[in-house]
C-alpha cells in the first residue's frame, strides 16, 4: 500500500472470507481432533457454493469451447493461492488430456518462483498485469482467479485482455467482487467466511479447485478429449499410464487385455485409433483414416469425439 487512501480502498471492501467466522472462534482451545473436526465440518458447504454457479459455469465452458475452436487460448491468471490453483489445473491437462500451452496457460503474479515462495505482493501490480495481458488475442478467453475479486494483477490482465477483444470471466469467492461487472461471465462462488480468518487457502481454496476441475474437465470433455468417461487422449508416459490406456481399452470393448495391448501396439500407442479398431473389428489402419474423416467436433454433441460416428462407418462399409 502507498497511501492511507489505498488502505481505506481496501477496508472499505465488502468479502465474507474476511469476516470472522462465530462457530469457530473458540478452535484454539480444542484437542487436535475436534480442530479437524470443526475444518471438516465447516468444508461441508463448499460444494454446495459451486453447485449454484453450475449455470455461469457452463456458460463458461462453452465460451471456452468456442474459443479453442477459432484457433485461440484459454488463459488463467491469478496470484497467491488462486493463482497456483490455475497453474496446477493447466499443467494436468498435458498428461490426462494431451493439453499444453498451446491451449490453455496459466499465469501466476510473481513468476514461475511464486509457486513455491510466497510473493504475495505481485498481487498488488496492476501494471504487471496488464503488460502480460496485451499479448492476449481477440479469440482468446481470459479467466481471472481471485478470492477477494478485487486483485490488481488480475485486474491488469482483465483489463488489457477486454482492450485487445478477449472474452473475460471472472472466478471469485467474493459475492461482491469489484472485478465482476467489468467481465463477460463471473463465477462468483459463496463460501462465507473462513475457518482460520481471512486464510483463503482453505474454504475459499476448495471451492475455487472444484470450480476449475469442473470448467476444463468439462471442457476437454465437449473438445473431444473422452469417449464415455474414458480418457483416450492420456498420455502414456510411465508404466502405470501404460496400464491404464489397456485397461480403457478393455473397459470400452470388454475384449481381453491381450487383445486390446495388441491392437494398441499397431495403433502406434493411440488409445483413440485402437478403440475404433477393436469396437469395429477393423484394422488400426482402417480405424485410423475413418477418424480422419470424423474429428473431433464439439458441435457433434452426442460424438464430440467422433469415435462412436468412426466406428459407425466402419462397420456399415463407408
Amino acid at each position: 500500500m502507498n497511501d492511507e487512501n489505498d488502505w481505506r480502498e481496501v477496508l472499505g471492501l465488502r468479502s465474507p472470507t474476511e469476516d470472522r467466522n462465530p462457530r469457530t472462534t473458540g478452535i484454539d482451545q480444542l484437542p487436535a481432533t475436534d480442530v479437524v473436526n470443526l475444518v471438516l465440518s465447516e468444508d461441508r458447504g463448499v460444494v454446495a457454493a459451486v453447485e449454484a454457479a453450475a449455470g455461469p459455469l457452463g456458460r463458461l465452458v462453452d465460451r471456452a469451447v468456442g474459443a479453442l475452436v477459432e484457433g485461440g487460448r484459454i488463459h488463467y491468471v491469478g496470484s497467491g493461492t488462486s493463482g497456483r490453483l490455475a497453474v496446477l489445473d493447466a499443467a494436468e491437462l498435458r498428461p490426462t488430456y494431451d493439453v499444453g500451452e498451446e491451449s490453455v496457460r496459466a499465469y501466476l503474479a510473481g513468476g514461475p518462483d511464486a509457486m513455491v515462495n510466497s510473493a504475495e505482493g505481485a498481487e498488488d501490480d496492476d501494471a504487471a498485469g496488464h503488460r502480460l495481458g496485451r499479448h492476449f488475442a481477440p479469440q482468446d478467453l481470459v479467466v481471472g482467479l481471485t478470492a477477494s475479486g478485487r486483485t490488481p494483477f488480475v485486474a491488469g490482465a482483465l483489463r488489457a485482455g477486454h482492450e485487445n477483444g478477449a472474452a473475460t470471466a471472472l472466478i471469485s469467492t467474493n459475492p461482491d467482487a469489484p472485478l465482476a461487472d467489468d467481465t463477460d461471465i463471473a463465477i462468483l462462488l459463496d463460501t462465507g467466511p473462513e475457518v482460520i480468518t481471512g486464510s483463503t487457502r482453505m474454504r475459499a481454496a476448495t471451492a475455487q479447485k472444484i470450480a476449475l476441475n469442473t470448467f476444463s474437465t468439462a471442457v476437454m470433455v465437449r473438445m473431444g478429449k473422452t469417449f464415455s468417461n474414458l480418457m483416450i487422449e492420456v498420455r502414456a508416459t510411465n508404466k502405470k499410464l501404460q496400464a491404464r490406456t489397456v485397461r480403457m481399452l478393455v473397459q470400452a470393448t470388454g475384449q481381453d487385455a491381450g487383445r486390446c495391448a495388441e491392437v494398441l501396439t499397431a495403433a502406434g500407442g493411440h488409445v483413440r485409433t485402437a478403440l475404433v479398431a477393436l469396437m469395429s473389428g477393423q484394422t488400426a489402419e482402417a480405424a485410423e483414416r475413418a477418424l480422419a474423416d470424423f474429428p473431433p467436433d464439439p458441435a457433434r454433441i452426442d460424438d464430440p469425439a467422433g469415435v462412436r460416428t468412426a466406428v459407425a462407418a466402419l462397420r456399415s462399409g463407408g
